[in-house]
């Protein structure tokens, strides 16, 4: 568990590469349409986490020391190691399975698919004003990945399954809920500056370490201070 816990996110690399490999040679002709833009949907996913957590990587350190300025322990607060963990493979992995095992609750793969607006919003607005960039680890999978499959999994259901096109709009506060319930919700009920679960100096620095650092020692409050975050 603890080598899983390290490298999650690269065995989620792996992942990827296997079901590569079967949607191109099996997957792709045999499943109903719906299921493989859902598990395209998660495979781009896959790629969302390596960008944030190992190319370029540094979400930790973005998180912690650039928007919230955690100045105690920084390396575990409030995000750490063992919340990143079960918050992006127990609790995401199941919700994007759930997803292409049900491939009909067209409900259900909207809240998937349109997690992508939960992503733009963090990634495009928050993250990126955080860090003062242009730039930020998983922006790029939200763009150029995740926002197409959307696009592509709606015009899809409203072409060819016209008699479930109203299902879609659930979509959009299920996908806002699913984002509270794995990711939001687990962070401020998990964190704990006395935890044990520290996150590795390699995974903890990235993208623009030294910028990050100076952000971190900025006196200026972030954008999450400003508005009672902590």
């Amino acid at each position: 568990m603890k080598f899983w816990r390290r490298y999650w996110y690269l065995i989620g690399g792996v992942l990827f590469v296997f079901l590569s490999f079967f949607m191109g040679l099996w997957g792709y002709h045999k499943l109903p349409r719906t299921q493989t833009i859902l598990i395209f949907s998660w495979m781009a996913m896959l790629v969302h986490q390596v960008e944030e957590y190992a190319f370029p990587g540094g979400m930790p350190s973005i998180t912690n020391m650039a928007a919230f300025r955690e100045k105690e322990e920084p390396y575990k607060y409030p995000f750490h190691a063992q919340q990143c963990f079960i918050c992006n493979v127990f609790l995401c992995y199941t919700f994007y399975i759930l997803a292409v095992c049900f491939p009909n609750a067209v409900w259900l793969g909207a809240s998937q698919v349109l997690c992508v607006l939960v992503q733009l919003l963090a990634h495009g607005l928050l993250i990126n004003y955080s860090l003062k960039d242009f730039y930020n680890p998983g922006l790029g999978a939200t763009v150029f990945l995740q926002a197409p499959v959307a696009v592509y999994y709606i015009w899809y259901v409203v072409n060819y399954l016209p008699e479930k096109a109203g299902q879609l709009w659930i979509g959009i506060p299920g996908a806002f809920v699913a984002m509270i319930l794995c990711f939001i919700a687990p962070v401020f009920l998990m964190k704990n500056k006395k935890n044990k679960y520290p996150f590795a100096e390699e995974e903890m620095y990235g993208y623009k370490k030294d910028k990050v650092l100076e952000i971190y020692h900025d006196s200026k409050p972030s954008i999450l201070q400003k508005v009672g975050i902590k």
